[in-house]
């Protein structure tokens, strides 16, 4: 790929700002008067040229003007945009409604979700994921000879009880047996180290017969994948009729549709540094076919007990990216201070901005 000049940086990164404020398409007049490059018209409209001959820009119609495409706004995030700062207004503004939002914690997960999109305008996803909850600890308790309590307790100290009724007999010490060999073979792994293999060797180690191996192994399944899934929430939604890329109702509809039914926005590798870390995800880089025209900014936060949280906003590729991201930045750093047991962020606080995205296009 040919590589792009100063020039041409500049004229790109002005057609993306006047793209964004406008969001109509960018003539040579309005960079002329809006970029101070020291140029004639006509060498901008060269240059605009060739920016869509290397595919940065496009073209929509013959005399209009031009556009951004994926291609030019990935340059635009990773090398041409300023990293904005948040002002002490909009920093002391998010901390108050960090500490207004998250009274009741139940609640903290609608309530992010709601706080980021009110603060960008866009629709907002936020979530929780447990990574590597183990079980720490069985106890099954003998209540008669056809019934018993199942009991565990998860690495995140959280306790998971079921009642098992049985249509046949068992003794009291086959149960003690069984809670021994289960706290000694089945705590501190994961829900995929939980084969057949060992439940086998388990009942046979028991001498069970009656399958009560099967009947325990099985539900420590369940309670490891029910802690492994994320919980999320929505909020925002309707906030794309708005932007004039969702005038099409049809359009609009179909992301709706998918954000509501809970359409994962991550990327598949879910792969984040730190909270100070903010990812950008544009158009066909997201791997859900909903997601193609739209961008996706990610921020990841500690929400304690050895939880992580991830903030999302969706929006139309023309999005402001920089505003996205230093506020999102913000939140997940006031959140990751807040439910860890610290305070919020002081006022004023310009969090270190890390953008991180996807450079296969050879852009940078």
């Amino acid at each position: 790929m040919s590589t792009i000049s100063d020039r041409k940086k500049k004229i790109l990164a002005a057609v993306v700002d006047e793209y964004i404020r406008t969001a109509e398409p960018v003539g040579s007049k309005a960079i002329a008067q809006t970029a101070n490059l020291g140029c004639s018209p006509a060498t901008i409209r060269n240059e605009l040229a060739e920016l869509v001959n290397m595919g940065y820009l496009e073209q929509p119609h013959t005399s209009a003007g031009r556009v951004p495409t994926p291609m030019g706004y990935r340059m635009y995030v990773n090398e041409l945009m300023d990293r904005q700062k948040l002002s002490l207004e909009e920093t002391e503004d998010i901390n108050r409604r960090l500490n207004q939002k998250l009274q009741e914690l139940d609640d903290t997960i609608d309530n992010v979700s709601r706080l980021a999109s009110q603060l960008t305008d866009y629709p907002a996803l936020a979530l929780t994921t447990q990574s590597a909850v183990t079980i720490k600890r069985f106890d099954i308790i003998y209540v008669d000879a056809n019934t018993f309590i199942l009991v565990v307790m998860l690495s995140n100290n959280s306790v998971r009880n079921k009642l098992v009724r049985l249509p046949i007999s068992v003794d009291q010490k086959m149960i003690q047996r069984l809670s021994s060999l289960f706290n000694a073979s089945f705590t501190g792994i994961t829900e995929d180290q939980i084969t057949p293999l060992l439940i086998n060797s388990t009942e046979r180690a028991a001498d069970d017969s009656m399958g009560l191996s099967s009947v325990i192994a099985a539900f420590a399944i369940e309670v490891l994948t029910d802690s492994s899934t994320p919980t999320a929430a929505v909020s925002g939604e309707n906030r794309l009729l708005g932007q004039p890329e969702f005038r099409d109702p049809d359009k609009a509809h179909r992301l709706m549709s998918y954000l509501s039914g809970g359409g994962h926005i991550l990327p598949a590798d879910d792969s984040f540094g730190g909270t100070d870390e903010v990812r950008v995800l544009i158009g066909p880089e997201n791997v859900a076919e909903e997601l193609k025209d739209s961008s996706v900014v990610i921020a990841s936060y500690d929400a304690g007990d050895n939880t992580r949280g991830l903030i999302g906003v969706v929006g139309p590729t023309r999005m402001d990216y920089s505003a996205v991201a230093a506020k999102l930045s913000f939140l997940a750093a006031g959140l990751s201070r807040r439910l860890g047991g610290g305070e919020a962020p002081p006022e004023g606080m310009h969090n270190k901005l890390i953008i991180k995205g996807d450079n296969s296009d050879g852009s940078r």
